[in-house]
């Protein structure tokens, strides 16, 4: 498998390079198959904040069909680096079949970094198409199991397949392999249902239930409400917050 992280460069780089544990080569995990997907076709803004201060806006939509999944975000980020204001507009399209596992991966990032890349999740090991910021492109391969949950760089709703992978099981303590395509990188999560809380959306208290994703480097909160959709977002590492806007 190449591990060799890419040179996409991401606008927030690094915000989930803190979430997943990388693992190379490791052995499976006792991961459930899931069952058949029910209709989870969705679609909604999340607006993403770090530090408090807001950075950007996803627009995504997950329409369901035919035994397949077809997700589409469009994401507008804003951030500082080296003094200066950096406007980035990243689109990325997410596959799956019946099961949730992924089939194909499209993302493009358009600003003063721009790249793109494509992943091709049939084959065995899967076939990666990278064309980094300085224009040069780049195929790999990678062993992942056809079970993988895709969760990518500042792409929000990848996190809502998260939820769903979960409620597709029995529930409890379950653990899943992951990759994050911008930066070439396997780990696992452990997702886990803490229950229902009261918790502050749009000033107002809602009764949430509350989903912890634990790797060795970072948790992961995520709120959803009675029709599993996803309503916050919170990273304490990184200082991320994000909120479904209503």
């Amino acid at each position: 498998m190449f591990t060799q992280k890419s040179e996409i460069r991401p606008l927030l780089a690094g915000l989930l390079l803190l979430i997943l544990s990388s693992t190379g080569a490791a052995s499976d995990p006792a991961a459930p198959a899931p069952s058949l997907v029910p209709d989870l076709s969705d679609h909604g803004v999340f607006m993403l904040y770090v530090g408090g201060r807001n950075v950007g806006v996803e627009k995504f939509d997950i329409r369901h069909s035919s035994g397949r999944v077809e997700t589409r975000a469009e994401i507008s980020l804003r951030a500082e680096q080296e003094g200066k204001t950096i406007d980035m507009q990243i689109n990325a399209d997410l596959v799956l079949n019946s099961h949730l596992e992924p089939l194909t991966y499209r993302w493009s990032q358009k600003g003063p970094q721009s790249s793109r890349l494509s992943i091709d999740f049939h084959s065995d090991p899967a076939q990666a198409r990278y064309i980094t910021v300085s224009g040069d492109e780049e195929k790999r391969e990678f062993d992942l199991p056809k079970s993988v949950v895709v969760l990518d760089d500042n792409v929000l709703h990848h996190y809502q397949l998260v939820v769903d992978r979960y409620r597709m099981t029995s529930g409890g303590k379950q653990i899943f392999h992951a990759f994050i395509p911008q930066e070439a990188l396997p780990g696992t999560l452990t997702v886990e249902d803490l229950g229902t809380e009261k918790v502050n959306v749009d000033g107002l208290p809602v009764a949430l239930d509350h989903l912890l994703v634990t790797t060795e480097m970072a948790k992961i909160n995520l709120w959803v409400d009675g029709q599993q959709h996803l309503q916050r977002i919170s990273v304490p590492e990184a200082h991320l917050e994000a909120y479904r806007k209503k």
